[in-house]
């Protein structure tokens, strides 16, 4: 039990997960807030840094899931996601375009969902077949 806490993809589905709960609740905790000035119509600066903290968070778990993981496929599908969840992110900062919320749930489900597949699936059971694939 202790050894799988210590995974990559463990961290990475759970960090992932984190960062769901963390995007549908941020209405939810703003709504019920009473707010008596205009000014506490933006998240706090800590909850937006949440963001960040699990982006950098996903990365480390994805560039160390994809060391260990025996399928080409896996490991690109994780990092096309994890862009994909960048974007989404940086997206949502600068505003460049719109980017409706749910594909930002749609993309943190399915590295969740990578993260698990690949940890179940996907590891080598020696350091040999990691180097020829």
């Amino acid at each position: 039990m202790r050894s799988i806490l210590y995974k990559p993809d463990t961290i990475g589905s759970l960090a992932s997960t984190l960062c769901l709960i963390h995007c549908i609740a941020t209405p939810f905790l703003f709504i019920t807030q009473a707010c008596t000035l205009t000014c506490c119509s933006d998240a706090p600066t800590w909850w937006q840094s949440l963001d960040y903290i699990f982006l950098i968070i996903s990365f480390f778990a994805i560039y160390q899931a994809t060391k260990t993981s025996s399928n080409k496929l896996i490991k690109y599908a994780l990092w096309l996601a994890w862009v994909l969840f960048f974007i989404c992110i940086m997206n949502k900062t600068i505003g460049v375009f719109y980017i409706s919320q749910n594909v930002t749930y749609g993309i943190g489900i399915t590295l969740a969902v990578l993260h698990l597949y690949n940890l179940k699936f996907c590891q080598c059971e020696n350091q040999e077949c990691c180097t020829n694939k």
